[in-house]
Parts: structure tokens; sequence; C-alpha cells
């Protein structure tokens, strides 16, 4: 008899469980339901919805290579797999499971919702390496801090082999009533589609070049905003179009075959661990989106400053390497992670706002926008998540754009500033104006005045900190 494989963030045909499950049973009913009540309160963002379109083309297309088709409807997924399934006679529906809590809860209630109705619902392995649960401490609680846990990871590291793509797919001999894919929203970040490849065949392309010219600098390059030096792969990580499990033992692969590239890969093997991490801690305190790991951050004296969070969305700070993350979000969708890091300090450090702002704007503007990673990144600059950052650790924004040698990146994404010398970009403010002026800026006028004194910024955080230590005394 047939069987539904309902695609929801697995839009992927290799080493997808439900797909493989589904094909063994016979013909199978690809069917994508475009439902936000399945997302709750975390519902896809602009450029998410963006990327989801262009994937379920993809993933369409893929299937069309192998003789089926794609099945697409909106609405209520309970109404429309039931539909299918009459339409179809399939019994089993076949799913990947979900880790986030509103989309976990929701996955619950369609199951015993299908179930009464007589089908069987088989919830498979989310894109992880281990399910959540599976590593604890001796005395089984979860791990609390990412050193303990990927020492745990490694002493557990024993993968299942990856599941090939079926070579052609047997579907029933008529298809359901199908609406047609997606269009990207008008909103989508307007370079996203020219700098990322959605689907499975983007999400490939991309991690061979990134095996082939990257992986051995990894561990070098992979902070220089300015360069190619990370994967690019968490928008198709994050839409299941390539599996976590692949890319480990590619990471794994490539330290053993060449000696040069072991740092690289092994440090990038290790951001797929520290990924897993972020989903574990999310299944075992599924609060952590809305609020802080640590309780006694709910006492902390943030500042709720309209106009301070407007320019930070907007890149205008006056910080340029802080304004060029942003742009740079704005434009495509994605975000250089240690800009990532620099801009969550900023907000919750220089400007006091709460992180769960800043959390909220990246969910909405984030191509790879994950419950779990988001959430572990912004309580970890925070200081109030698991395995924090000391809440005294301020990065300083010119700094970080020194340090990181920033420069170029600056210029791309505030060009406002491209003809400013090396040795201003990082801080304008501290130019003469007669070379700022050569170089056509006026500040307040063509690029603003910083929107806090960072030295000042710094300490006031500190102050705040302090005052939250004392009152837990």
């Amino acid at each position: 008899m047939p069987s539904i494989v309902l695609f929801t963030n697995n839009l992927r045909l290799a080493d997808n469980p439900a797909l493989a499950a589904a094909v063994a049973e016979g013909p199978v009913v690809p069917l994508a339901v475009l439902d936000e009540e399945a997302h709750g309160d975390w519902r896809p963002g602009s450029a998410a919805r963006a990327w989801r379109a262009a994937s379920l083309a993809a993933l369409a297309r893929g299937l069309e290579a192998r003789g089926a088709w794609l099945v697409v409807r909106t609405g209520a997924t309970s109404e429309h797999v039931l539909s299918v399934a009459r339409e179809t006679g399939a019994a089993s529906v076949h799913m990947a499971a979900a880790v986030e809590p509103d989309r976990a809860a929701w996955l619950h209630r369609l199951a015993q919702t299908l179930a009464a109705e007589g089908l069987r619902v088989v919830q498979h392995s989310p894109n992880l390496l281990h399910e959540p649960g599976t590593l604890t401490t001796a005395d089984g609680r979860p791990y609390l801090v990412f050193t303990a846990f990927s020492r745990a990871f490694e002493r557990r590291v024993a993968l299942e082999a990856q599941l090939p793509a079926p070579n052609r797919i047997l579907v029933p001999p008529k298809r359901p009533a199908s609406e047609p894919l997606p269009e990207p929203t008008a909103d989508a970040p307007p370079l996203m589609l020219a700098s990322f490849a959605p689907g499975e065949d983007g999400a490939r392309a991309r991690a061979d070049a990134f095996f082939a010219e990257a992986i051995a600098e990894y561990d070098r390059r992979r902070d220089l905003p300015a360069v190619d030096g990370t994967s690019r792969l968490s928008p198709h990580l994050a839409f299941g179009e390539i599996s976590a499990r692949e890319l480990y033992w590619r990471a794994l692969r490539a330290a053993e075959a060449d000696p040069a590239a072991a740092c690289g890969a092994l440090a990038f093997a290790r951001q797929l661990v520290w990924r897993e991490f972020a989903y574990h801690l999310l299944a075992s305190h599924p609060r952590t989106p809305t609020e802080p790991l640590r309780p006694e951050f709910a006492r902390f004296p943030w500042t709720y400053d309209a106009a301070a969070l407007d320019a930070w969305r907007a890149g205008q700070t006056g910080f340029p390497l802080v304004d060029a993350g942003m742009r740079e979000l704005a434009a495509t969708g994605w975000m250089h992670n240690r800009v990532r890091m620099v801009v969550a300090s900023f907000l919750t450090k220089d400007l006091l706002v709460p992180w769960q702002g800043g959390a909220r704007w990246f969910w909405e503007r984030l191509a790879d926008a994950d419950l779990a990673n988001n959430t572990l990144g912004w309580q970890w600059v925070a200081g109030c998540g698991a395995d924090a950052q000391p809440f005294f650790r301020v990065f300083n924004p010119a700094g970080q754009s020194r340090r990181f040698d920033a420069a170029a990146y600056v210029r791309r994404w505030v060009p406002e500033l491209s003809r400013v010398p090396d040795r201003w970009i990082h801080a304008p403010w501290q130019a003469p104006e007669a070379e700022l002026a050569a170089a056509g800026v006026r500040l307040g006028e063509t690029y603003p005045h910083p929107i806090v004194d960072h030295a000042a910024a710094r300490a006031r955080a500190l102050d705040a900190y302090r005052a939250l230590r004392a009152g837990g005394r």
C-alpha cells in the first residue's frame, strides 16, 4: 500500500530516514503542507519563507527526476494528510520528528489525529547525530557545559550509515490535486538567492566546494568576515537539505585523508557537535527560547530602548562592524558568525537591550533561522545560558573589526565608508575631520555618530551585572 512522506524541514532525498522507510514499503506519496500553525509562536520569518519556497521547488525537481512528484497543499496538515490518504489509499505516514517545543507539540497532536483515523504514523530521527536525551551525565542529567558534552559525544560517536537517495521512487497511478509551488515572498532579502542556492543540489555543491577549497584553512579563516572561510551550510542544514550525519562523516574523512587539513576538518566537526549541543539543550530546557537558562538573569536590569533597537536593526549604530553585519543580514538573510557575536554583544551589553529582542529579529531575518542554535547563541553572548560567555566579556566593535581584519567587509556593506583609510575605518569617529571629508564622510550626515560611547556602555553593563550578583546574595 502507498505511504505518505510528509516533508517539513527534511527537504532532501539522500539520507532521509522517512523517505527511505516509505520507499521500502512500496509506492510513495510525497506531500508538503504549508501550515503556519505547525510552528506555534515561531512561524518562519521573511527570509525563511523565501528559502522554503525555493527549496520546495528544488525538491520537486529532484522527485520528478526519479519518476515521482510533490503534492503541495496549504492549510491544516491533518485535513490534507487525511484527504491525500483517502485519494491514494495510503495507510502510513512517515515524517521527521521535531525538537522545537511548539513543533514537537504540534506533531504530537497531528500524530494523534491521524492515528485516530486509522493511519499508521511513524516519526523518524530529526537531522541530528544523536537523539536528544541519549547523551547525559552519569546521573542522567543533560549537559550544560559544551566541553563535557563534546567529550561524551566523542565517546559515543557510533553513527548509523548514511542512506543513499533512491534511484527511482514509485508513486500511485493517480496524483492527488496539488497547488502551485509557492513563490519567494516580496519581502525576501534582495540578495539571498544570488548569494545561495537553496535545495539539495545547492547544499551538495556548497559542501563539495567547502571540502575541496576551504576545509584545510577553516580553523584559521572562519573568524575573518572579509574572506569566504566558513562553510555557509547553515541554511541548508536548517531546512534539512543535507544531513548533519553526512557532513560529520565527511569532516572525519577529510581529517584522516590529509594531515594538513586535519585541524580545519576537526574544527568544523566540532561546530556540528555545537549544533548538536544546542538541540539537546533545547529538548531538555524547552522554555529557553524566551527565558534565560540561568534564572537569576530574569532579574537583570535591561533597558527597553526602542530607538537604540531600531538603529541596531537598521545598521545605523555608527559602529562600522555592527552596521556591516546588520546590513549583510538585511541583504542576504545571512551573517558571518564572528559578526553575529559582535552585533549580539553590542545589543545586549552596549545597549542593554534584552537578548530576546535580538533573537526575535534574527528569527525574522535569517534564512538559517534555527530555534535551537539561535537560542543558544544569544544566551551564550548575553551570559545567561549554558556554557555562557562571561558577562564581563564585552566585545569592543572597533577592536573586533581590527583584530579580524574586517576592513574589506565593512567597505562592502557600509559603502558610505568605502573611501575611508584602513587606519580609521574601524572607528571613523576617531579620524581627523579633514580625512573623513576627503573620503566623502560627514559624521551625523553621511554616516551616523556612534549611538553610545563604548567605554561608558561597558562600564554601565558591568555595573548592572554587579548589581545582579549583589541582589542574589
